[in-house]
């Protein structure tokens, strides 16, 4: 037996009846390994279809966990999520809409220990929890979430700074919220009033810093810890603030941003003479306009970053708008609603746009000089995409259990900052697919 099966092995010892049939088999099975093929590869097509969600149909996160499908886990090769956005070449990650998230943020108020008693709207009593609920969605691209192992696997031996203010702050306590879910930061050093802070992460021997400078050059503050001001800010428009440029050659990566401190009273200084003021009643100087100290204050900043000599990849944050209605934070204004605004149904104020126009008008300036001068410079243009976001606010829960003892107690409330988790934890979305595929987006 063993003899005959070896002779068939032999394709000269055939006849011609057998080699027919061997024929007959091969071509069998070419057919059924062709079709198995075909197959499996509709099988992979059919499972990048996306489910979308009628546009009539309301968008509250509740009614519509249940009908989307379990969310595919973000791939954990930064190779493998470039190509997948880069094949529709470059698209805006900040214009989109906020989806429904079923899997809700990565930390609540008992994981994270770095939350400000200010941002902990959970621990304070806010009872809704619908705002957990939703991601920033891009449209025409792809935004993987936010994945803290790789993220401090990219940052081993760097350091990261955050220029700016209580934003700022409030932005990398998100960021530092999201990393504890892999590795406790260690804090190791804070100024007087705990608002430049510096963590290190010892087993990536990453460092990262809060530096609290809100006009970003030199000013003279007479403010207490509550924002009562017994003097107008004196504002040097020709001189950087020293706190954060002292320190910007320490930094692999920064992001820097202005903010709401220019819409303050100030008195403003060029060559150590004054030359005007905003909103300055009664002192007989010239009516500038926070503009005019906005656009100086850009100027300085983005010749600082692409002069420097150190190429520090830096990104500028657009401005953050507020959400307070019937009122300021100092007159009433509240921030009731539960659900983000979609696209049109918003317009941003005056101010947001003009101070958002003032600073990509300088950014593209500065972004067309920093190749030449080795400075990569990015915007992470958050501005509208928070504009669509009334919900996120701690509004009366700023204040731990507002309304204990009196639920129709006048509290003031809080539209501007970001309860944590919230809405500012997309940010770093944004800010780690800029980091991994830079330049598929305009």
């Amino acid at each position: 037996m063993v003899k005959e099966m070896r002779s068939d092995l032999n394709p000269f010892s055939l006849s011609k009846h057998n080699s027919v049939i061997i024929k007959f088999a091969v071509s069998f099975l070419l057919v059924g390994l062709a079709f198995r093929l075909l197959i499996s590869g509709s099988f992979r097509f059919s499972s990048v279809v996306e489910t979308s969600v009628p546009a009539n149909e309301e968008t509250k996160p509740e009614s519509l966990m249940a009908s989307l499908p379990a969310e595919e886990p973000a791939s954990n090769d930064f190779e493998a999520n470039k190509s997948q956005n880069s094949q529709s070449g470059k698209c805006d990650l900040f214009t989109g809409e906020w989806i429904p998230d079923p899997s809700g943020p990565f930390y609540t108020n008992q994981s994270c220990l770095q939350i400000e008693g200010h941002q902990n709207c959970m621990k304070n009593g806010r009872p809704d929890s619908g705002y957990l609920y939703w991601r920033w969605s891009p449209r025409g691209c792809r935004l993987p979430k936010f994945n803290p192992k790789n993220f401090l696997h990219l940052m081993r031996n760097k350091s990261w700074a955050f220029i700016g203010d209580s934003i700022s702050r409030n932005h990398v306590q998100s960021l530092l919220c999201i990393l504890s879910q892999v590795e406790q930061a260690v804090e190791t050093y804070h100024d007087e009033e705990y608002r430049s802070k510096i963590w290190h992460f010892p087993t990536h021997n990453f460092t990262l810093s809060v530096i609290w400078t809100p006009f970003l050059i030199r000013a003279d503050i007479f403010e207490d810890m509550n924002g009562v001001s017994f003097s107008e800010i004196q504002l040097h428009l020709d001189e950087l603030d020293k706190k954060w440029t002292d320190q910007y050659r320490n930094f692999d990566y920064a992001i820097v941003a202005g903010g709401k401190w220019f819409l303050k009273t100030a008195i403003y200084h060029e060559n150590n003479v004054v030359t005007g003021c905003h909103y300055c009643p009664g002192k007989n100087l010239t009516e500038l306009g926070f503009d005019y100290a906005y656009r100086k204050a850009m100027q300085l900043i983005f010749n600082f970053i692409t002069s420097s000599g150190h190429k520090t990849l830096a990104f500028f944050r657009t401005t953050t708008p507020d959400h307070f209605e019937n009122g300021e934070w100092f007159s009433g204004g509240t921030c009731n609603r539960k659900v983000p605004f979609k696209e049109g149904e918003v317009n941003m104020t005056d101010v947001d746009t003009m101070m958002r126009n003032i600073e990509l008008e300088e950014f593209a300036k500065a972004a067309a000089l920093g190749p030449e001068e080795g400075v990569v410079l990015k915007v992470l243009d958050t501005t509208r995409l928070s504009l669509l976001r009334p919900d996120g606010h701690p509004g009366p829960y700023r204040q731990f259990q507002p309304f204990a003892e009196d639920k129709n107690a006048k509290v003031q409330n809080d539209c501007l900052h970001w309860c944590l988790p919230g809405p500012i934890d997309s940010w770093n979305d944004l800010v780690m697919e800029m980091i991994v595929n830079g330049g598929v987006y305009q």
